[in-house]
């Protein structure tokens, strides 16, 4: 018997969403899953600590985006949205995965800045998550999870923040706790 995946959903203002799908994505690796890791806002360009560490555990990470919606244009952003939306697509249907984290997807379709819609939309999104592989579990973050993706989840974490160094100490992000 075929065990039915998950949709797990952390999301929220709070510190802890990608740190969440990386316990997720341990836990699977001890257990002999085969997991794939995409994020969706983060550049190949820069170095992350948690892309570092999932290489050494044989994860197939790959950041796709090009950084926060003010780093770049909007049409930059859009091209590498709907490339992510390619690659994730194709990840969905992956009947070799395990778990496939969608890490900051949430954050990609709340942008309002500029249209996203036509790179990636929303409808398309949930669809491709419904018709995944039914033993594949799917791990999503980003803050401002959609309704729809909520509604679509079996389990939704919300990370509120009760205090956080950043704005109580005015401090910046640190090595090997943010990055």
């Amino acid at each position: 018997m075929t065990k039915k995946g998950l949709v797990l959903v952390y999301t929220g203002d709070g510190k802890g969403k990608t740190t969440a799908s990386l316990g997720v994505t341990i836990r699977a690796i001890g257990r002999g899953m085969k997991v794939k890791y995409l994020q969706f806002i983060k550049s190949p360009d820069r170095t992350y600590g948690e892309q570092l560490a999932l290489r050494k555990l044989g994860v197939e990470t790959e950041q796709l985006g090009i950084g926060f919606t003010w780093t770049k244009t909007p049409e930059e952003h859009r091209t590498a949205l709907k490339k992510a939306w390619f690659k994730a697509k194709q990840a969905l249907q992956d009947e070799n995965t395990d778990v496939l984290v969608l890490d900051e997807l949430n954050n990609a379709l709340a942008i309002t800045k500029f249209p996203i819609d036509d790179v990636l939309p929303l409808a398309e999104v949930l669809e491709a998550i419904q018709n995944r592989p039914q033993h594949m579990h799917v791990v999503i973050t980003g803050r401002s999870a959609n309704p729809a993706m909520i509604a679509l989840a079996d389990l939704v974490s919300t990370i509120e923040p009760t205090k956080h160094y950043y704005a109580d100490q005015d401090r910046t992000a640190v090595k090997g706790l943010e990055f």
